[in-house]
Protein backbone atom coordinates (compact mmCIF):
# COMPACT_ATOMS: atom_id res chain seq x y z
CA UNK A 1 0.00 0.00 0.00
CA UNK A 2 1.34 3.30 -0.70
CA UNK A 3 1.68 5.99 1.65
CA UNK A 4 -0.79 8.52 2.01
CA UNK A 5 -2.63 10.38 4.86
CA UNK A 6 -4.79 8.74 7.36
CA UNK A 7 -7.33 10.65 8.32
CA UNK A 8 -9.48 8.49 10.77
CA UNK A 9 -9.39 4.93 11.62
CA UNK A 10 -12.59 3.50 13.13
CA UNK A 11 -13.37 -0.32 14.22
CA UNK A 12 -14.75 -1.46 10.48
CA UNK A 13 -12.62 1.04 8.43
CA UNK A 14 -9.93 3.66 8.03
CA UNK A 15 -10.32 6.66 5.86
CA UNK A 16 -7.42 8.38 3.93
CA UNK A 17 -7.34 11.58 1.99
CA UNK A 18 -8.66 11.18 -1.28
CA UNK A 19 -7.40 11.73 -4.49
CA UNK A 20 -9.36 14.96 -5.20
CA UNK A 21 -10.30 17.64 -2.63
CA UNK A 22 -13.54 16.99 -0.83
CA UNK A 23 -13.18 13.06 -0.95
CA UNK A 24 -11.93 10.22 1.19
CA UNK A 25 -10.83 6.55 0.76
CA UNK A 26 -12.65 4.00 2.68
CA UNK A 27 -10.61 0.98 3.23
CA UNK A 28 -12.46 -1.46 4.57
CA UNK A 29 -10.60 -4.29 7.64
CA UNK A 30 -11.33 -7.44 8.66
CA UNK A 31 -11.47 -6.76 12.26
CA UNK A 32 -15.48 -7.78 13.83
CA UNK A 33 -16.15 -6.08 17.04
CA UNK A 34 -19.15 -6.49 19.39
CA UNK A 35 -20.45 -4.96 22.31
CA UNK A 36 -18.54 -1.54 22.59
CA UNK A 37 -15.03 -3.18 20.93
CA UNK A 38 -15.50 -5.20 24.39
CA UNK A 39 -15.02 -8.40 21.69
CA UNK A 40 -12.57 -8.31 18.91
CA UNK A 41 -11.06 -10.48 16.35
CA UNK A 42 -9.98 -10.67 12.95
CA UNK A 43 -11.78 -12.25 10.44
CA UNK A 44 -10.13 -13.11 7.05
CA UNK A 45 -12.31 -12.03 4.20
CA UNK A 46 -14.75 -9.64 6.19
CA UNK A 47 -13.29 -6.35 4.76
CA UNK A 48 -13.80 -7.64 1.17
CA UNK A 49 -17.39 -8.51 1.62
CA UNK A 50 -18.91 -5.57 3.25
CA UNK A 51 -16.83 -3.43 0.83
CA UNK A 52 -18.76 -5.02 -2.21
CA UNK A 53 -22.24 -5.55 -0.42
CA UNK A 54 -21.98 -1.83 0.87
CA UNK A 55 -21.12 -0.94 -2.79
CA UNK A 56 -24.20 -2.58 -3.95
CA UNK A 57 -26.60 -0.74 -2.17
CA UNK A 58 -25.50 2.31 -2.10
CA UNK A 59 -25.36 2.05 -6.01
CA UNK A 60 -29.01 0.51 -5.93
CA UNK A 61 -29.94 3.48 -3.37
CA UNK A 62 -28.04 6.18 -5.66
CA UNK A 63 -30.00 5.32 -8.54
CA UNK A 64 -33.70 5.35 -6.66
CA UNK A 65 -32.38 9.05 -5.64
CA UNK A 66 -31.52 8.68 -2.14
CA UNK A 67 -28.67 10.72 -1.78
CA UNK A 68 -25.34 9.22 -0.06
CA UNK A 69 -21.62 10.01 -0.23
CA UNK A 70 -20.99 6.62 -2.37
CA UNK A 71 -19.21 7.70 -5.61
CA UNK A 72 -17.56 4.47 -6.58
CA UNK A 73 -15.36 1.32 -5.86
CA UNK A 74 -11.50 1.42 -6.48
CA UNK A 75 -10.46 -2.30 -5.46
CA UNK A 76 -11.83 -5.18 -3.64
CA UNK A 77 -11.23 -3.23 -0.43
CA UNK A 78 -11.57 0.38 -0.98
CA UNK A 79 -14.45 2.63 -2.28
CA UNK A 80 -14.20 6.13 -3.30
CA UNK A 81 -16.63 8.81 -0.95
CA UNK A 82 -17.29 12.30 -0.61
CA UNK A 83 -16.11 13.98 2.82
CA UNK A 84 -19.11 14.93 4.80
CA UNK A 85 -19.69 16.27 8.36
CA UNK A 86 -20.88 13.32 9.94
CA UNK A 87 -24.18 13.46 12.58
CA UNK A 88 -23.28 12.30 15.92
CA UNK A 89 -26.34 9.87 15.58
CA UNK A 90 -27.10 6.47 14.20
CA UNK A 91 -30.23 5.87 13.37
CA UNK A 92 -31.90 2.25 14.07
CA UNK A 93 -34.87 1.19 11.83
CA UNK A 94 -36.61 -1.95 13.19
CA UNK A 95 -39.15 -3.82 11.50
CA UNK A 96 -39.24 -6.88 13.90
CA UNK A 97 -38.38 -7.25 17.60
CA UNK A 98 -34.61 -8.62 18.08
CA UNK A 99 -31.43 -7.06 20.62
CA UNK A 100 -32.07 -4.66 22.74
CA UNK A 101 -35.86 -3.95 21.92
CA UNK A 102 -36.60 -7.14 22.82
CA UNK A 103 -34.91 -7.12 26.13
CA UNK A 104 -36.50 -3.24 26.86
CA UNK A 105 -40.41 -4.83 25.94
CA UNK A 106 -40.15 -8.16 26.67
CA UNK A 107 -40.79 -9.14 23.25
CA UNK A 108 -39.93 -12.68 21.77
CA UNK A 109 -37.40 -12.34 19.55
CA UNK A 110 -38.18 -12.85 15.44
CA UNK A 111 -42.18 -11.09 16.83
CA UNK A 112 -43.01 -8.88 14.10
CA UNK A 113 -43.41 -5.05 15.16
CA UNK A 114 -46.56 -3.30 15.16
CA UNK A 115 -44.71 -0.87 12.05
CA UNK A 116 -41.39 -0.19 11.10
CA UNK A 117 -39.61 2.18 14.06
CA UNK A 118 -36.96 4.44 14.29
CA UNK A 119 -34.39 4.99 16.78
CA UNK A 120 -31.96 7.34 17.78
CA UNK A 121 -28.57 6.77 20.05
CA UNK A 122 -26.00 9.15 20.78
CA UNK A 123 -22.62 8.08 19.03
CA UNK A 124 -20.35 7.93 21.63
CA UNK A 125 -18.29 4.40 22.52
CA UNK A 126 -17.73 5.73 26.15
CA UNK A 127 -21.06 6.04 27.14
CA UNK A 128 -21.93 3.13 25.19
CA UNK A 129 -24.15 4.81 22.39
CA UNK A 130 -27.24 5.61 24.26
CA UNK A 131 -30.78 5.99 23.36
CA UNK A 132 -31.46 9.56 22.88
CA UNK A 133 -35.15 11.58 22.39
CA UNK A 134 -35.72 13.86 19.31
CA UNK A 135 -35.59 16.65 22.78
CA UNK A 136 -32.60 15.34 23.42
CA UNK A 137 -31.03 15.97 19.89
CA UNK A 138 -32.21 19.59 19.50
CA UNK A 139 -31.72 20.74 23.15
CA UNK A 140 -27.72 19.34 22.68
CA UNK A 141 -27.89 20.66 18.75
CA UNK A 142 -27.16 17.26 17.03
CA UNK A 143 -29.25 17.79 14.66
CA UNK A 144 -32.77 20.25 13.60
CA UNK A 145 -36.36 19.38 13.90
CA UNK A 146 -35.98 19.12 9.91
CA UNK A 147 -32.72 17.25 10.11
CA UNK A 148 -34.24 14.85 12.38
CA UNK A 149 -37.97 15.15 9.94
CA UNK A 150 -35.57 14.14 6.57
CA UNK A 151 -33.88 10.90 8.65
CA UNK A 152 -37.05 9.85 9.45
CA UNK A 153 -37.69 10.09 5.91
CA UNK A 154 -34.17 8.33 4.30
CA UNK A 155 -34.05 6.13 6.70
CA UNK A 156 -38.20 4.50 6.01
CA UNK A 157 -37.20 5.30 2.24
CA UNK A 158 -34.03 3.21 2.47
CA UNK A 159 -35.90 0.63 4.14
CA UNK A 160 -38.55 -0.22 1.55
CA UNK A 161 -36.18 -0.39 -0.78
CA UNK A 162 -33.72 -3.26 1.03
CA UNK A 163 -36.76 -4.90 2.72
CA UNK A 164 -37.68 -5.96 -0.78
CA UNK A 165 -34.05 -5.98 -2.23
CA UNK A 166 -33.45 -8.78 0.32
CA UNK A 167 -36.91 -10.66 0.21
CA UNK A 168 -36.20 -10.89 -3.46
CA UNK A 169 -33.20 -12.82 -2.48
CA UNK A 170 -35.18 -15.33 0.87
CA UNK A 171 -33.53 -12.54 3.17
CA UNK A 172 -35.82 -11.32 5.88
CA UNK A 173 -34.47 -7.53 7.05
CA UNK A 174 -34.99 -7.64 10.82
CA UNK A 175 -33.25 -4.42 11.42
CA UNK A 176 -30.57 -2.00 10.62
CA UNK A 177 -28.52 0.92 11.62
CA UNK A 178 -27.82 4.06 9.19
CA UNK A 179 -25.53 6.86 9.64
CA UNK A 180 -25.66 10.41 8.26
CA UNK A 181 -23.62 13.58 7.38
CA UNK A 182 -23.86 17.11 6.05
CA UNK A 183 -22.43 17.64 2.40
CA UNK A 184 -21.91 21.04 2.12
CA UNK A 185 -22.03 23.22 -1.52
CA UNK A 186 -20.19 26.01 -2.99
CA UNK A 187 -22.49 28.07 -1.02
CA UNK A 188 -22.00 26.42 2.83
CA UNK A 189 -25.34 25.05 2.21
CA UNK A 190 -25.74 21.62 4.13
CA UNK A 191 -27.66 19.08 2.82
CA UNK A 192 -28.20 15.60 4.46
CA UNK A 193 -26.53 12.44 2.73
CA UNK A 194 -26.44 8.83 4.21
CA UNK A 195 -22.50 7.80 5.21
CA UNK A 196 -20.65 5.25 6.70
CA UNK A 197 -21.63 1.39 5.38
CA UNK A 198 -24.58 -0.54 4.73
CA UNK A 199 -23.84 -4.78 5.18
CA UNK A 200 -24.14 -7.31 7.60
CA UNK A 201 -21.92 -5.69 10.14
CA UNK A 202 -24.90 -3.05 10.28
CA UNK A 203 -27.47 -5.04 9.58
CA UNK A 204 -29.53 -8.38 11.17
CA UNK A 205 -30.51 -10.74 8.44
CA UNK A 206 -32.27 -13.51 8.60
CA UNK A 207 -32.80 -16.80 6.51
CA UNK A 208 -36.43 -16.26 5.74
CA UNK A 209 -37.10 -20.21 5.32
CA UNK A 210 -35.12 -20.97 8.55
CA UNK A 211 -34.52 -17.50 10.87
CA UNK A 212 -30.58 -18.59 10.15
CA UNK A 213 -29.04 -15.24 11.26
CA UNK A 214 -26.88 -14.32 8.38
CA UNK A 215 -25.78 -11.09 9.98
CA UNK A 216 -23.00 -10.04 12.77
CA UNK A 217 -24.81 -11.58 15.61
CA UNK A 218 -22.92 -15.21 14.00
CA UNK A 219 -20.03 -13.17 15.76
CA UNK A 220 -21.72 -11.20 18.84
CA UNK A 221 -23.31 -14.74 19.58
CA UNK A 222 -20.60 -16.93 18.76
CA UNK A 223 -22.57 -19.03 16.13
CA UNK A 224 -19.86 -19.62 14.13
CA UNK A 225 -19.46 -19.25 10.28
CA UNK A 226 -19.40 -15.29 10.01
CA UNK A 227 -17.82 -14.66 7.07
CA UNK A 228 -19.13 -17.66 5.17
CA UNK A 229 -23.00 -16.32 6.00
CA UNK A 230 -21.73 -12.89 4.64
CA UNK A 231 -20.56 -14.46 1.16
CA UNK A 232 -23.61 -15.52 1.45
CA UNK A 233 -25.82 -12.82 1.38
CA UNK A 234 -23.59 -11.69 -0.83
CA UNK A 235 -24.23 -14.69 -3.47
CA UNK A 236 -28.05 -14.50 -2.88
CA UNK A 237 -27.69 -11.06 -4.15
CA UNK A 238 -25.65 -11.36 -7.07
CA UNK A 239 -22.60 -10.07 -6.07
CA UNK A 240 -20.52 -13.47 -5.53
CA UNK A 241 -20.37 -16.12 -8.32
CA UNK A 242 -21.39 -20.04 -6.94
CA UNK A 243 -17.50 -20.22 -6.64
CA UNK A 244 -17.58 -17.88 -4.20
CA UNK A 245 -15.23 -15.17 -5.94
CA UNK A 246 -16.39 -11.63 -6.17
CA UNK A 247 -17.87 -10.63 -9.31
CA UNK A 248 -17.88 -7.20 -11.07
CA UNK A 249 -22.17 -7.02 -10.50
CA UNK A 250 -24.13 -4.43 -12.95
CA UNK A 251 -21.47 -2.31 -14.76
CA UNK A 252 -23.11 0.86 -12.84
CA UNK A 253 -20.99 -0.70 -10.08
CA UNK A 254 -17.59 -0.83 -11.57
Amino acid sequence: MSRRKKIYEGKAKILYEGPEPGTLVAHFKDDATAFNNKKHATLEGKGVLNNRISEFIMTHLNNIGVPTHFIRRLNMREQLVREVEIVPLEVVVRNVAAGSIAKRFGLEEGEPLPRSIVEFYYKNDALEDPMVSEEHITAFNWATTQDIDDMIALSLRVNDFMSGLFAGAGIRLIDFKLEFGRLYDQNDIPRLVLADEISPDSCRLWDMATNEKMDKDRFRRDLGNVTEAYAEVARRLGIMKESGQASDGPEAVK
